[in-house]
């Protein structure tokens, strides 16, 4: 198990269904989440809402620069329609820091069938846009966000991409402080096959009636902590 995580988590698109629910699972174990939002007075009400009923943890709201600023991981959870703007709008703030790329490229109404963008997966779209300036890495894509909802950990695991070992690694332990397995994908470009999974975890969900289908990585032995 790592024991190490980081301080305070930005949540660019944390009014949305994934970030709220990440955030709400990460300050319920005691971290400190800032949600960015477009609009600072959307994200501070719904950080209000996600904040009723918590023991611990703190969750503020602020617009997506001030979030970013303030954050020492950056997680991006918007819609792949708003990826690049909002990358561009918080890259002068980002300044070394991990930015853990959530999105997926999602085309409505079709979101059940793989469309994969020009440069292959949104992680690497986010490393052409940023790269020089923050440690990309990609994680959560596969994660349901009904299933973040509740009180108990999602039954999967989370596989995490990135060129940068120390930060696969820092994020693998920001994965299991949520009580999930982070499993160590290798290279940021081998986020396609994630980004692509996704679909084919809708179109699962959508036969068999379920909601929050994922994935379990078999012959890693577990840690006794885990």
């Amino acid at each position: 198990m790592h024991e190490a995580a980081p301080r305070t988590i930005a949540v660019i698109g944390g009014t949305g269904r994934l970030g709220a629910g990440l955030a709400r699972q990460w300050a319920s174990r005691g971290l400190r989440v800032i949600l960015g939002s477009r609009s600072p007075d959307k994200a501070r009400a719904v950080a209000s809402e996600l904040s009723a009923g918590l023991s611990k943890g703190v969750i503020q709201g602020a617009g997506n620069a001030d979030a970013a600023s303030a954050g020492d991981i950056v997680v991006l959870a918007v819609p792949w329609a708003s990826h690049d703007a909002t990358l561009l709008e918080i890259e002068p703030v980002l300044g070394g820091k991990i930015v853990v790329d959530a999105v997926v490229p999602l085309v409505p109404p079709k979101v059940s069938t793989v469309q994969l963008p020009e440069h292959g997966s949104a992680a690497m779209a986010a490393s052409r846009l940023i790269g020089s300036r923050a440690r990309v890495v990609s994680a959560f894509h596969n994660v349901g966000a009904a299933k973040l909802q509740g009180e108990e950990a999602p039954d999967c695991d989370v596989l995490v991409f990135g060129d940068d070992r120390a930060a696969r690694d820092e994020i693998i332990g920001l994965v299991e402080v949520l009580g999930m397995r982070g499993v160590d994908g290798g290279a940021l470009a081998n986020s396609v096959a994630a980004e692509a999974l996704t679909s084919v975890l809708i179109a699962i969900n959508r036969r068999y009636k379920i909601d929050g289908a994922g994935i379990r990585i078999t012959g890693i032995p577990r840690s006794p902590e885990a």
